[in-house]
């Protein structure tokens, strides 16, 4: 009885930081590209303080993982985290939301790490 009230209890921790709609665009956007968090700073128009708050609070959950690239940081959903499949049933009843990429290349603003 008492495993069920944990995973109870990681799913609904999951839900509260995926309640946040920032949070929530940021790890349905993490499903198709990876991100810097200099690029959700143009797309989202907040601070970046404020976005790698996000950010730790997804990686703190194991929501999304980091691969540093030179001097950048790439976030990216964490696929081998045990509640991976939770987060992508969740994400298949969003609308995609690729077209903040394209946006954000079309300004001239997507990173290139290359």
């Amino acid at each position: 009885m008492q495993l069920a009230t944990l995973e109870i209890e990681k799913v609904a921790a999951i839900l509260k930081l995926l309640g946040d709609k920032t949070r929530l665009t940021m790890v349905k956007m993490l499903a198709t590209n990876n991100y810097c968090v200099c690029e959700f700073v143009e797309i989202f128009k907040v601070s970046q303080p404020a976005i790698s708050q996000h950010v730790r609070k997804l990686k703190d959950l194991g929501i999304i993982t980091e691969t540093r690239k030179g001097q950048w940081i790439i976030y990216s959903l964490n696929k081998d985290s045990e509640n991976y499949p939770l987060i992508t049933d969740l994400l298949q009843h969003l609308p995609n939301q690729d077209y903040k990429l394209q946006e954000l290349e079309e300004q001239g603003l997507r990173i290139s790490c290359d």
